[in-house]
């Protein structure tokens, strides 16, 4: 668009109770949407990316996850990183001697964290029923699995 033209044409009268009124949809429940076109796009191709790099019985979430979730979140507490992204552009920032380093560092913390969670979590009765709480409850498990097959178990209303 290089042009556009506004023009006050004074106050007017919103007649809204003229002709048939439309009637909107109900909104559906929370949390019932979509992953938006640009999300599952974006999503697609860290999964294609990151098939190519891990091998053995490891799912599609499971890299996803990875890298995604586990090492993007330890590389942007990185200070350093912080502040080069800040003030270099993009190639540069691929360019930098301490990404490298700041990626090791994120999979050894990863590792060092996972490990000594589920080594917690194998050996305490607390940790399993709290990690019950916590699946069952703000992490919503049950809704989750349940959105994943529409058939309701037998014997259920």
């Amino acid at each position: 668009m290089t042009h556009h033209n506004l023009k006050n044409r004074g106050k007017q009268k919103m007649n809204l109770r003229e002709g048939e009124t439309p009637q909107l949809e109900p909104l559906p429940a929370a949390g019932s949407g979509q992953v938006r076109e640009k999300q599952t796009a974006y999503l697609s191709e860290i999964i294609a990316k990151v098939n190519d790099l891990f091998e053995g019985e490891l799912t599609e979430n499971d890299k996803l996850v990875y890298v995604n979730d586990v090492l993007k979140g330890k590389l942007l507490e990185s200070e350093p990183l912080q502040q080069q992204a800040r003030n270099n552009t993009k190639e540069q920032f691929a360019n930098s001697p301490d990404l490298k380093t700041e990626i090791l560092t994120a999979v050894t913390q990863a590792l060092d964290a996972h490990t000594d969670m589920s080594t917690q979590a194998l050996n305490s009765q607390s940790v399993q029923e709290g990690l019950r709480d916590i699946l069952i409850g703000p992490s919503k498990l049950y809704e989750a699995l349940r959105e994943t097959d529409p058939t309701p178990p037998e014997g259920a209303a």
